[in-house]
């Protein structure tokens, strides 16, 4: 990035090549701006067409070392280029990279000098006790790069890989105590934006809501009891998109594909039945932003799984995080996918 200060110097420069001119203050700003448009054009076309490229260098040879690998390779944009993997230990070394195996643990201070990386991801087996800090200490102070695999996953993929995360990572990170202010605050974003949305969106809810009395038979609403901040329970509104049944039915979507209506169809693909949501928002159960609130049922069996990690291999780690925070209208899982069906 080029500073005006660039330009400035430019013009001072001219000034003094040619001190008899004279020219108007208006006239000096536009040309300073201008000369600063032209270098950050220049400067930002080198750039592109010589894009630097980062030498990474991966300590370990875990699962999450093999996933930051295939990561960095498969992106094309990445400027990343992996030289070479340190192995952690011999239970490791027969996994297979696509990139060099350069020594073992021991030889790390030995390794960074011949590969001369630009930052050094560490995704060892086993943190306890075999992180190098007295030789990753000095590379950091020569300002190489140091960085968690995790952090560096998280960044490379914008997903958090809950199946490597440490408690360690959890406890000492921030974000978990907020200001005094941000709750007044957040709360009156949340209830004005939901009442602007209501008032706004007032006649086409009106227009979905007779849309699904004369396609069907029931209600206008669906309602359930989800699982809302703090574990509480809270009663979700959402626009009707199935026939209604009498008997218990699953909860996920694959199964109840036979039930949706013509309208339903139509409000699920472009989610306008969730917009009822803002009333919940109004009344402070749920977020603009944030998981969605799962059923009652799926809640107690994924916290189940979760707790039960030796029988259940662990497979969802972490999830009673989730009540943590208010659910939200929307998040990062309904953007990247569709609905839920195991």
């Amino acid at each position: 990035m080029i500073s005006p200060r660039a330009a400035i110097l430019l013009l001072a420069t001219m000034y003094i090549l040619f001190p008899g001119i004279t020219i108007p203050f208006v006239t000096s700003l536009l040309v300073i701006l201008g000369l600063h448009l032209l270098l950050r054009v220049c400067s930002s076309g080198t750039l592109r067409s010589r894009p630097r490229i980062e030498r990474v260098l991966i300590l370990g040879t875990s699962p999450l070392a093999h996933r930051l690998i295939q990561e960095i390779e498969t992106q094309p944009h990445c400027r990343y280029a992996v030289v070479g993997v340190v192995d952690d230990g011999p239970a490791c070394r027969d996994s297979r990279f696509s990139c060099p195996l350069l020594g073992p643990l021991e030889r790390l201070a030995r390794i960074i000098e011949e590969v001369r990386p630009d930052r050094i991801i560490v995704a060892l087996a086993e943190r306890r006790g075999g992180l190098p800090v007295a030789q990753l200490l000095e590379p950091r102070a020569r300002g190489i790069i140091v960085e968690e695999g995790v952090e560096a996953y998280e960044r490379l993929t914008g997903k958090l890989p809950i199946e490597w995360l440490a408690p360690s990572s959890l406890l000492y990170a921030g974000g978990f105590r907020k200001s005094h202010l941000y709750e007044p605050i957040a709360g009156g974003a949340r209830i004005f934006t939901a009442a602007v949305g209501l008032i706004v969106l007032a006649p086409l809810l009106g227009l979905i809501a007779l849309a699904i009395k004369l396609d069907s038979r029931g209600p206008v609403l669906f309602v359930q009891d989800r699982v809302g901040r703090g574990g509480k329970p809270f009663t979700l509104l959402k626009f009707r998109t199935m026939h209604p049944v009498n008997q218990h039915t699953s909860e996920w979507a694959r199964d109840n594909s036979h039930r949706i209506t013509r309208v339903g169809k139509w409000l699920r693909k472009f989610r306008l039945d969730e917009l009822p949501q803002l009333v919940n928002i109004l009344r402070g159960d749920m977020n603009l932003v944030g998981p969605r609130p799962h059923p009652l049922s799926n809640f107690d069996l994924f916290v189940l799984v979760s707790r039960n990690a030796p029988e259940c291999g662990q497979q969802i780690p972490y999830y009673s995080f989730r009540s943590m925070v208010r659910p939200g209208l929307t998040g990062w899982a309904q953007v990247r996918y569709r609905y839920a069906n195991d």
